[in-house]
């Protein structure tokens, strides 16, 4: 039977020191930022990763977005939890609002670039595996929004080589 996780308090909130069961708060747990990238929360301890599914909670304001567009392996899911959002799939855009739930089969090409007035929470699912790949092409749609890579690539350090580093953020919650 797992044990409670231990949690250890950072200059960012709570975070899970292990992979035991834990429960946190939204407004409690550490979240992480990157400028222009937005501000999210992984349930998950960083040191122990689960190898099936990652699971959090990214906060957009509008213009945002949490990466570039691209196609993996995996799959994904993203349910709007307030706000709105834009998702680009397959080249087109599609505007999501509160509910709206975004199903990202293997090798779908999307991204998501928060929309609207304020901000835009998005739960964010994804299945794992040691053997997955990633994809980033060239999308014209994608690019009108700071959402493309200049160059086609398969290797994330080469997409995000001018990105800004991710630090350490308070959370978000609740939203304005």
């Amino acid at each position: 039977m797992p044990d409670e996780a231990r949690l250890e308090q950072t200059e960012a909130g709570l975070v899970p020191a292990d992979d035991g069961w834990f429960v946190l708060n939204l407004a409690d747990i550490g979240w992480d930022r990157v400028d222009g990238g937005g501000t999210w929360c992984s349930f998950e301890a960083p040191s122990a990763r689960s190898p099936l599914l990652g699971i959090g909670v990214h906060v957009l304001w509008p213009g945002e977005t949490p990466g570039f567009y691209h196609a993996e392996s995996n799959q994904e899911g993203f349910l709007v939890l307030s706000g709105e959002c834009i998702a680009i799939v397959e080249g087109e855009e599609r505007r999501m609002g509160q509910w709206d739930y975004l199903h990202c089969p293997p090798g779908t090409a999307h991204i998501t670039i928060g929309a609207g007035d304020g901000p835009c929470a998005l739960l964010m699912v994804g299945t794992r595996a040691a053997d997955s790949t990633i994809h980033y092409p060239v999308e014209p749609a994608a690019a009108k929004h700071g959402a493309s890579v200049e160059a086609a690539t398969d290797s994330p350090r080469e997409a995000y080589v001018d990105r800004a580093p991710i630090e350490p953020a308070r959370s978000p919650w609740p939203l304005p």
